[in-house]
């Protein structure tokens, strides 16, 4: 039997799906024939189809040695290695292919997907585009650019895309899931849940679906609804540390912090917290008996949470032990105000001796705090009373009647943060009150903003003075009132004992409860919420009133 013969054998027996045969036949002819792209091009199919890719890859490598003009070629060796978690060189590979062949729709879009999950979304969007001018009509590349679109905050246009998916693909469960993605991003959330319920049908048993589900109602202010979608999640996958995580928000939103604190433990699996966790040979404290030890509390994730969560060091110095706090220098002065902390370490320095550990936010769990039980009594942080002094030097000149300190952006680098931050312009109609004068208590990129306030705005700007939280607090002691979004400083105000009005987004964060106007973390704060997504104006309009009320403006 010649060369030709034998390859027509293993084709006819490739189409009878007879593969072991094909191979064996084929693995004699490029025995004898080494170029015989052919059989190499068939040998790398056969290998690919029975997860061996290894060697479909050795054998693609061969083939496009003999034949280096075949653009499908290394666009399938690209694709190979793209599953195979090579990307740059299958990078490569589709650029070559391309350069041979620009009129691949596969090679395009492949390349896209590259350039999505490296983050690169505007190459990503050019290649998606590309491959749907050869090609549209495929519904999983509409899809892939409506996220691309979506994560380079072009959310518009990507509803579109994912909305063409699927009207291309109706019974696809990753086309509607992408377009609920879509429409959260783009705080549709009206519109989303419907997206994921439907993907939810068509794939009944995807836990990450049952998990964004959930994460929607739960944006939607429906938490009560979003739990059983959280707890099927972790039903179909056990070790699901983000649908854990976010249905320990769910629970705490609720009330429920029982249950809530032993799932936020998960929190320690997510990406964006887990570089906070520490590793000490010593052990981690669960709430028994350590009279007589040294406990060092480390503080975790924002300025905000460790202000609200450094009240229970008197708790747990009233367990008989010695503790030893390690926090961020910004709030180290601060927190050495606190009682039942003896030594206060800047995060970096050098630790003393300790038995035991704790993170911060993990004293709740250990201490089985209800909501019943929360410890409330302020104020549990003092400012230096030299210090306050000095700041009430610095405002003697001010003789208004009311000196309000606002605050209007939050942390950049938490996610939610654009929906709680106001513009400027409408925080300031505070101004508008007789007798009222507002100062700001903004830091970061948002203070540039008090440096050329809205027209008419009487707003006093002397964060330059601020050093660390220290000085905050002194200044808020001279002050009347603050009115400021979810952000540290209106935990320290809270802390200090003194009024705060805080500005909530229409999906709050689970530290603040659900239709209730005050908190049971700080008896000296007022919750004010958006009654509905991104309206911020008629948040601050209740204020104003509040404001008139409260020390009768006229």
């Amino acid at each position: 039997m010649n060369i030709d013969e034998k390859f027509e054998l293993a084709v006819e027996k490739y189409n009878e799906g007879n593969l072991s045969q094909v191979e064996t036949l084929l693995t004699e002819i490029v025995q004898v024939q080494p170029n015989n792209t052919d059989a190499l091009y068939l040998l790398a199919e056969i290998s690919y189809r029975v997860g061996n890719y290894d060697s479909a890859i050795h054998y693609l490598r061969n083939a496009l040695q003999y034949d280096p003009s075949n653009a499908e070629a290394y666009s399938n060796l690209g694709f190979i290695l793209q599953g195979r978690g090579q990307p740059d060189e299958a990078v490569q590979c589709y650029q070559k292919a391309l350069q041979l062949n620009p009129h691949l729709p596969e090679a395009h879009s492949n390349l896209g997907n590259i350039f999505k999950d490296k983050a690169q979304f505007d190459e990503a969007i050019r290649c998606y585009q590309r491959a749907l001018q050869l090609n549209p009509d495929v519904p999983e590349v509409y899809s892939n650019l409506g996220i691309a679109l979506q994560k380079a905050g072009r959310t518009d246009e990507a509803v579109a895309y994912c909305r063409k998916a699927v009207e291309l693909s109706p019974r696809n469960a990753t086309t509607h899931y992408n377009l609920g993605i879509a429409f959260q991003e783009n705080r549709q959330l009206d519109e989303a849940i419907p997206c994921y319920q439907k993907a939810s049908e068509l794939a009944p048993d995807d836990a990450g679906i049952y998990n964004n589900l959930a994460f929607a109602l739960q944006e939607n202010r429906r938490p009560y609804e979003a739990l059983p979608y959280y707890r099927k999640a972790i039903q179909l996958d056990p070790n699901y540390a983000t649908a854990h995580w976010n249905l320990s928000l769910a629970l705490l939103l609720t009330g429920n912090f029982r249950e809530g604190w032993r799932e936020y433990e998960w929190r320690w699996e997510i990406e964006y917290l887990a570089s906070s966790r520490r590793n000490f040979e010593q052990p981690l404290w669960d709430g028994s008996d350590i009279n007589g030890r040294t406990i060092l509390l480390h503080a975790e994730q924002g300025f905000g949470d460790t202000i609200q969560f450094v009240r229970y060091a008197s708790l747990v110095a009233g367990r008989g032990v010695k503790i030893i706090f390690e926090c961020p220098g910004e709030l180290a002065v601060l927190l050495r105000s606190v009682e039942g902390i003896e030594q206060v370490v800047v995060r970096g320095e050098k630790l003393p001796e300790f038995d035991v550990h704790c993170p911060l936010l993990s004293l709740p769990l250990a201490l089985d705090t209800t909501l019943e039980t929360i410890p409330a009594k302020v104020p549990y942080i003092k400012s230096d009373a030299s210090l306050t002094e000095k700041w009430k030097d610095k405002i003697k000149y001010d003789n208004s009647g009311i000196k309000i300190g606002i605050v209007w952006a939050g942390n950049p680098g938490f996610k939610q943060n654009c929906y709680r931050n106001i513009p400027l312009e409408i925080i300031a109609l505070l101004s508008l009150v007789p007798g009222v004068t507002l100062y700001s208590l903004q830091m970061g990129k948002e203070a540039q903003e008090a440096k050329n306030p809205p027209d008419g705005l009487k707003l006093i700007d002397l964060t330059e003075d601020i050093h660390d939280f220290s000085d905050t607090a002194s200044l808020i002691e001279n002050l009347d009132l603050i009115v400021s979004v979810d952000t540290a400083v209106a935990h320290l105000a809270g802390a200090l004992g003194k009024p705060v009005w805080t500005l909530l987004a229409f999906s709050p964060e689970w530290r603040w409860l659900l239709n209730r106007e005050d908190s049971p973390w700080y008896p000296t704060m007022r919750l004010f919420r958006q009654s509905s997504p991104r309206d911020w104006r008629t948040v601050i309009d209740r204020v104003i009133c509040e404001i008139r009320d409260t020390f009768n403006c006229t």
